[in-house]
């Protein structure tokens, strides 16, 4: 996959680009991820980007001409997905992770100061995304947030190929809890269900806790998902327990 950034601060994604499993995939080959200035594509000589609103208000608004001209450039004809982070987009889910990593190439586009020329957001991108209902100083956390979450879903990136299928949100429900040494930690034992080599037992712990965590924490999400009969009868014994209580 090539992924390209746009961005005001290119510097912000060395870091995160630079670490991990985001740089293990580059040197595998498995991803391209290429970080450009859209100053660099400012026709202004002192690389101005930005210009005040028409109308007048607070603030200054991303010009059009660089962003056009740096996404026309870096895609030479293609006809990537191009998704500009904005508050007012659609809520990024797992889901749409899994959609956006079954793509060839990608490009995020960084805004900052207070908005986007509306063209850029009419004849230019083709998804809008935002990772929460807040505001944030500029789009580039958002853009590394998804870049990581997509990324991570390639084949050939995880160490197991089947690391992420029981993520969180992967399956519509929260992780079950995991366990490692030592046995017991301070008078904090495992599950003794996890040390009994019974791997049908343990799955079926771990539905349940699956279950039940997301009931605790994240009710909204059993509305969105079908569960197995076995599934619903356990999560009506949790909901008569939490009646009781």
């Amino acid at each position: 996959m090539k992924i390209h950034v746009l961005t005001l601060f290119p510097e912000m994604f060395d870091g995160v680009f630079g670490s991990s499993i985001l740089k293990k995939a580059q040197e595998k080959g498995i991803v391209d991820i290429q970080v450009t200035n859209i100053r660099d594509y400012s026709d202004n000589k002192h690389k101005q980007v930005d210009d005040y609103p028409y109308g007048g208000g607070a603030g200054m608004v991303l010009k059009p001409e660089p962003v056009f001209h740096a996404v026309e450039s870096i895609t030479e004809g293609r006809n990537p997905r191009v998704i500009l982070m904005c508050p007012q987009g659609e809520r990024f889910t797992q889901s749409k992770a899994e959609e956006l990593a079954e793509e060839e190439e990608l490009v995020f586009i960084c805004g900052h100061y207070e908005g986007y020329d509306e063209r850029i957001r009419e004849h230019l991108v083709t998804d809008e995304i935002s990772i929460g209902d807040f505001v944030l100083t500029g789009g580039e956390i958002p853009a590394m947030a998804i870049i990581d979450s997509v990324v991570r879903l390639i084949p050939g990136v995880l160490g197991q190929e089947a690391s992420h299928i029981h993520d969180s949100f992967s399956t519509g429900l929260l992780e079950h809890p995991h366990y490692t040494r030592p046995q017991e930690f301070r008078g904090m034992k495992v599950p003794d269900v996890l040390l009994s080599g019974n791997h049908q037992k343990i799955e079926e712990w771990r539905m349940e806790q699956s279950i039940k965590r997301t009931f605790e924490r994240r009710p909204d999400l059993l509305k969105n998902i079908e569960l197995t009969p076995k599934q619903l009868e356990y999560l009506e014994t949790l909901k008569r327990k939490n009646e009781k209580s």
